[in-house]
């Protein structure tokens, strides 16, 4: 599985962290950005290449990191084919994979710490879109939202 990762300056810190973290644990990673710490950074322009790789299906799965990690979520989710969440808990972390089929983890660096982020990644990338029929039909009715409003 490829993934990616990506964050603005809030998350640079605990990017970096968890992007080491990924590949002493033998994950293909590619760093979206930010490259460096820049206050002036914006979340919609570094998240904008990790959402789009994911959306043309280059990336399988991302991990997106700004102050709140709400910014990263809300921007991640206007490009058709993500579905990114706000995640702070490991119930959600698969739980969000397994009937949602969430692609995209958003973590606060200024809200969570370093030791739960590698819990919530390492949950996240272990679980499995479970495709029974009532998770089927509600991620196809969550699909035919965004085609509506992506015209």
């Amino acid at each position: 599985m490829e993934i990616g990762i990506a964050a603005d300056h809030a998350g640079f810190e605990q990017k970096q962290e968890i992007l080491e973290w990924l590949k002493d644990n033998g994950y293909s990673v590619k760093d979206f950005g930010a490259f460096n710490f820049d206050a002036a950074d914006d979340y919609p322009d570094i998240i904008k290449p990790l959402a789009v790789a994911i959306s043309k299906g280059e990336i399988q799965r991302g991990i997106a990191i700004c102050g709140s990690g709400v910014g990263v979520s809300v921007a991640a989710n206007k490009v058709p084919g993500v579905r990114a969440a706000l995640v702070t808990e490991p119930y959600s972390a698969h739980q969000g994979v397994e009937h949602d089929d969430m692609n995209l983890l958003c973590l606060g660096g200024r809200v969570i710490g370093l030791a739960l982020m590698r819990e919530l990644v390492a949950t996240f990338l272990a679980a499995s879109y479970q495709p029974l029929e009532r998770f089927q039909r509600r991620l196809g009715k969550v699909i035919a939202l965004e085609k509506e409003f992506n015209k």
